[in-house]
């Protein structure tokens, strides 16, 4: 498998004109909808530009299946991008479908493969089950490109895949509290949905250290399902029950921000010199600015701006190509309260 590392300064850039906007709930049910722009007597739709299929009059049918928008700050960002693309001005007929459940995300597949679509756009809810639907959307001639997220399927049933390295981001994350140098670590640990490639790579660099150094236990570890209510309340059972934390492991920044909701409840120091070392991922700009604050200690970027690269793939294969990369990974860090600038903030936050 080839790699292709895409820099986030030229994802920020090509993202330049988006804004996110931030969530904090998390949606379980499953809702579909079209999102196009009309162009004026398709007059634009010739330019040099445009998708191939465009410039003969006909659009490309793309289903998006995604995560709900107001899971996060990240998941609102990542969607506003997709939606930015994926228009009738750019060569494209786009319908979305959206769910936190696996089972509800392949029944939109199923739909969008009846409907006829030329392209399938996947960020999976869970990395498994998915074999038996990319095998009948390939058997119907439609092309699966997944995004966001991998899934455990195999590579022939899908044209490319522009993820994040979610367990390199755990990896990064758990190697900077281990350089935190602390005589021991009582850790909070707050989960994303369970199954999908951010919880299991963020999750897993955490499980194999607490696993190899006695130094660390895992005082709680729960799934707030990316919900910020979800996450105060159990850190805020934790603290009830009088048990003793020095970090809280947050695998998304609303979770972080619900944690630290119930920190400041209980007057409880924390972030820069506090009594307990706050961690989220994702980098949403106002998380980023808690960190320049010293409130929060660190935060894993997780990049969302993927639409361009899979509009590439796209232009590729109308064009009689094949990617020359199955997997695009983008290029991610993760930043520190005690480093971070307000140049940053500005140019890494969504």
């Amino acid at each position: 498998m080839k790699r292709k590392i895409v820099s986030v300064l030229m994802c920020t850039a090509m993202a330049a004109t988006l804004l996110a906007g931030c969530g904090g709930s998390s949606a379980e049910t499953t809702t579909t909808d079209t999102a196009t722009e009309d162009t004026a007597d398709g007059a634009e739709d010739t330019t040099e530009d445009a998708a191939p299929a465009a410039a003969s009059g006909e659009l490309i049918k793309v289903g998006i299946i995604n995560n709900d928008p107001n899971e996060s700050g990240y998941r609102t960002a990542n969607d506003k991008d997709l939606k930015a693309m994926f228009t009738e001005e750019n060569g494209y007929e786009a319908s979305f479908a959206y769910s936190l459940k696996n089972d509800e995300q392949i029944t939109a597949a199923q739909k969008f493969i009846q409907d006829g679509v030329d392209y399938l756009l996947l960020s999976a809810a869970d990395t498994a089950g998915w074999d038996s639907v990319l095998q009948d959307a390939q058997d119907a001639g439609i092309r699966v490109i997944l995004f966001d997220r991998t899934i455990d399927a195999d590579e022939s049933l899908y044209e490319a895949s522009i993820v994040s390295d979610m367990d390199k981001e755990g990896e990064t994350a758990v190697s900077w509290l281990k350089d935190q140098g602390l005589d021991e670590y009582n850790i909070i640990h707050i989960q994303g949905v369970m199954g999908s490639a951010a919880q299991q790579g963020r999750t897993g660099a955490l499980d194999a250290e607490v696993a190899a150094n006695d130094s660390w236990s895992l005082v709680t570890q729960q799934t707030a399902e990316w919900n910020a209510e979800k996450a105060q309340q159990i850190v805020q059972s934790v603290i009830d029950s009088g048990q003793k934390f020095n970090v809280i492991y947050a695998e998304n920044d609303d979770m972080a921000k619900g944690a630290v909701a119930a920190l400041d409840k209980a007057n409880i120091s924390h972030g820069v010199d506090g009594d307990v070392i706050v961690m989220g991922f994702d980098c949403n700009q106002w998380a980023l600015s808690e960190l320049l604050a010293g409130n929060w200690n660190y935060d894993g970027q997780c990049n969302p701006f993927q639409a361009s690269y899979i509009d590439e793939v796209i232009k590729t294969i109308e064009g009689g190509s094949e990617p020359a990369e199955k997997t695009i990974i983008m290029e991610e860090k993760g930043f520190d309260a005690k480093t971070i600038t307000q140049d940053d903030v500005d140019t890494y936050g969504i």
